[in-house]
Protein backbone atom coordinates (compact mmCIF):
# COMPACT_ATOMS: atom_id res chain seq x y z
CA UNK A 1 0.00 0.00 0.00
CA UNK A 2 1.17 3.67 -0.95
CA UNK A 3 1.03 5.66 1.92
CA UNK A 4 1.54 8.69 -0.11
CA UNK A 5 -2.16 8.72 -0.92
CA UNK A 6 -2.94 8.42 2.20
CA UNK A 7 -5.52 10.70 4.93
CA UNK A 8 -4.42 10.47 8.45
CA UNK A 9 -7.89 10.35 10.70
CA UNK A 10 -5.97 10.34 14.14
CA UNK A 11 -2.58 9.69 15.87
CA UNK A 12 -0.93 9.71 18.78
CA UNK A 13 2.47 9.72 19.78
CA UNK A 14 4.02 8.69 23.01
CA UNK A 15 7.16 10.63 21.81
CA UNK A 16 5.35 13.92 21.75
CA UNK A 17 2.82 12.68 24.76
CA UNK A 18 0.09 13.94 21.69
CA UNK A 19 -2.91 13.03 20.24
CA UNK A 20 -4.43 14.72 16.86
CA UNK A 21 -7.38 14.56 15.43
CA UNK A 22 -7.85 15.53 11.55
CA UNK A 23 -10.66 18.46 11.62
CA UNK A 24 -11.47 17.27 8.33
CA UNK A 25 -13.62 14.88 9.62
CA UNK A 26 -15.11 16.70 12.55
CA UNK A 27 -19.04 15.48 11.38
CA UNK A 28 -18.15 12.43 12.88
CA UNK A 29 -19.84 11.42 15.74
CA UNK A 30 -17.89 12.94 19.24
CA UNK A 31 -18.57 9.43 21.20
CA UNK A 32 -16.37 7.69 17.83
CA UNK A 33 -14.17 10.38 17.94
CA UNK A 34 -13.85 9.60 21.99
CA UNK A 35 -13.75 6.43 21.40
CA UNK A 36 -10.59 6.56 18.32
CA UNK A 37 -8.50 9.11 21.79
CA UNK A 38 -8.75 6.91 24.14
CA UNK A 39 -7.90 3.82 21.74
CA UNK A 40 -4.96 5.93 20.53
CA UNK A 41 -3.45 7.03 24.05
CA UNK A 42 -3.91 4.02 25.46
CA UNK A 43 -2.03 2.19 22.40
CA UNK A 44 0.96 4.71 23.33
CA UNK A 45 1.16 4.38 26.74
CA UNK A 46 1.06 0.46 26.83
CA UNK A 47 3.31 0.26 23.49
CA UNK A 48 5.22 3.34 22.68
CA UNK A 49 6.06 4.57 19.53
CA UNK A 50 3.43 6.03 17.43
CA UNK A 51 -0.28 4.70 15.95
CA UNK A 52 -1.84 5.98 13.39
CA UNK A 53 -5.53 5.39 11.79
CA UNK A 54 -4.87 6.34 7.88
CA UNK A 55 -7.57 5.66 4.84
CA UNK A 56 -6.01 4.73 1.97
CA UNK A 57 -7.36 6.23 -1.75
CA UNK A 58 -10.37 3.88 -1.96
CA UNK A 59 -11.34 4.34 1.33
CA UNK A 60 -9.81 1.38 3.43
CA UNK A 61 -8.94 2.01 6.64
CA UNK A 62 -5.71 1.29 8.05
CA UNK A 63 -3.91 1.15 11.70
CA UNK A 64 -0.12 1.72 11.35
CA UNK A 65 2.21 1.90 14.02
CA UNK A 66 6.05 2.95 14.14
CA UNK A 67 8.78 4.19 16.66
CA UNK A 68 12.03 6.14 16.11
CA UNK A 69 15.13 3.50 15.79
CA UNK A 70 16.57 5.00 19.46
CA UNK A 71 13.38 3.56 21.10
CA UNK A 72 14.03 0.22 22.95
CA UNK A 73 11.38 0.03 24.66
CA UNK A 74 8.94 -0.27 21.78
CA UNK A 75 7.37 -3.70 21.14
CA UNK A 76 6.97 -4.41 17.79
CA UNK A 77 5.46 -7.71 18.28
CA UNK A 78 3.36 -6.37 21.27
CA UNK A 79 2.06 -3.70 18.53
CA UNK A 80 0.83 -6.11 15.80
CA UNK A 81 -1.07 -8.38 18.44
CA UNK A 82 -2.25 -4.96 20.03
CA UNK A 83 -3.65 -3.67 16.19
CA UNK A 84 -5.17 -6.82 15.65
CA UNK A 85 -7.10 -6.84 19.31
CA UNK A 86 -8.74 -3.05 18.19
CA UNK A 87 -9.39 -4.43 14.77
CA UNK A 88 -11.30 -7.00 16.39
CA UNK A 89 -12.83 -5.73 19.14
CA UNK A 90 -13.33 -2.19 17.14
CA UNK A 91 -14.34 -4.07 13.93
CA UNK A 92 -18.52 -2.09 13.64
CA UNK A 93 -16.92 0.87 13.79
CA UNK A 94 -13.97 0.78 12.13
CA UNK A 95 -16.49 -0.61 8.98
CA UNK A 96 -18.77 2.27 9.80
CA UNK A 97 -15.79 5.08 9.95
CA UNK A 98 -14.84 3.26 6.09
CA UNK A 99 -18.72 3.49 5.08
CA UNK A 100 -18.41 7.27 6.08
CA UNK A 101 -15.35 7.81 4.46
CA UNK A 102 -16.43 6.36 1.15
CA UNK A 103 -19.78 8.01 1.33
CA UNK A 104 -18.76 11.81 2.27
CA UNK A 105 -15.04 12.29 1.15
CA UNK A 106 -14.86 10.44 -1.99
CA UNK A 107 -18.68 10.12 -2.35
CA UNK A 108 -19.27 6.96 -3.77
CA UNK A 109 -22.57 5.72 -3.61
CA UNK A 110 -23.82 3.26 -0.76
CA UNK A 111 -24.43 -0.22 -1.37
CA UNK A 112 -25.81 -1.04 2.00
CA UNK A 113 -25.75 -4.71 1.41
CA UNK A 114 -22.26 -5.45 0.76
CA UNK A 115 -21.92 -4.30 4.58
CA UNK A 116 -22.86 -6.25 6.99
CA UNK A 117 -22.77 -6.46 11.09
CA UNK A 118 -22.10 -9.13 12.89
Amino acid sequence: MDMTESRVLCAASAYEQKYYFNKTFDRIPDDIKDQLHIICVLFTEDIGGIILFEFDEEGHLHIRTEATASDYNYDEIGAALEVKEIQKQRRDMLNGLELYYRAFVLGQPLDLEDWQLE
